[in-house]
């Protein structure tokens, strides 16, 4: 394949044509799109590792790159460890300098068309296990505003596997203490009915009666000793202190609705049945708890079966 002559840019020493093209598209971007200096720089850095790709590969022209070789590119830079978000922005920057090279006639095809990053390794949520949370939960409290008010948001947290934005969200008309029931408005303004357990319903019960002294300023079920509604840092706040005083650990809400779903699976293992107490819209979200409950399975495994122990020491 006969090659262009060469030139130093800001991207080393690179084929004029690759580069000048590149150098239009980055233009073209800056003036007509208007995009953020940040924005531009992040092109920049990725196209650069296109440009050089196709250098090595010795093409020419950016015509020249085919879905073959780009496929061979990001499989590359992933058994390097980039992450996936990172392909996936390579791949999505790759795509808008096609876009701008065909609609200037200067290529006949896209290279990324139908092209996806490898799928994100999904990162396991933190829970706590069953004698975690109890010891969370069962300390004395208090007989004061803060205190009871901390330990029912703690408890329904658990007890219900309310998101924060639900608990935050939370008023009066949304509980029914003497059927264990509260609705909530979840992801995308649909609501469910939960079950609320014993100590999360005697918690509210212990709190009600405080929050009506502070002279609400609307029905939110936990407010400030002000009467005004918890926000979702103020609660975040709560739950990080707790965490510290109780267990001696960072502690966030989520964590408490990661281990109210885990425990239920352990114990029912009916997915579906947990998709719908979550409020999952996706079966396919859920299951990552099945991951946490076979790790729990295999850990108990490893330590109670006799020929189980696969890890150093002779048996």
């Amino acid at each position: 394949m006969a090659h262009s002559s060469s030139t130093i840019g800001p991207f080393g020493t690179r084929h004029v044509t690759l580069e000048a093209h590149l150098d239009a598209y980055l233009e073209h971007l800056r003036r007509e799109r208007q995009v953020s200096v940040h924005t531009l720089d992040g092109y920049r850095r990725d196209l650069g590792k296109l440009l050089a790709f196709c250098e090595a590969e010795g093409l020419s022209d950016w015509a020249a790159l085919n879905t073959r070789s780009l496929r061979r590119l990001i499989a590359r830079l992933h058994a390097q460890g980039l992450a996936s978000r990172s392909l996936a922005r390579l791949l999505s920057a790759t795509r808008g300098l096609y876009q701008y090279l065909l609609r200037e006639g200067l290529c006949r095809h896209d290279p990324a068309a139908g092209l996806s990053p490898p799928k994100r390794e999904r990162r396991l949520p933190r829970t706590l296990d069953a004698d975690r949370s109890a010891q969370l939960l069962d300390g004395a409290v208090e007989d004061d505003f803060i205190a009871r008010r901390d330990q029912a948001m703690l408890e329904l947290f658990y007890s219900s596997g309310l998101r924060l934005s639900e608990l935050v969200g939370l008023d009066l008309d949304g509980l029914d203490l003497p059927a264990g029931l509260v609705r909530v408005r979840g992801k995308g303004n649909k609501t469910r009915e939960l079950p609320v357990g014993s100590m999360a319903r005697q918690a509210l019960e212990q709190w009600l009666p405080l929050r009506k002294l502070a002279g609400p300023s609307d029905g939110a079920v936990f407010i400030s000793q002000q009467g005004r509604r918890l926000g979702p840092r103020a609660v975040q706040l709560r739950v990080r202190q707790a965490g510290v005083r109780e267990l001696g650990q960072h502690l966030h809400p989520h964590m408490l609705r990661h281990s109210f779903a885990s425990h239920m699976l352990e114990s029912s293992q009916d997915l579906r049945a947990v998709q719908e107490l979550l409020g999952h819209a996706d079966i396919a979200t859920t299951q990552i708890y099945t991951h946490l409950d076979f790790q729990h399975l295999a850990t108990v495994y490893d330590q109670a079966h006799p020929r189980a122990k696969r890890k150093g020491g002779s048996e």
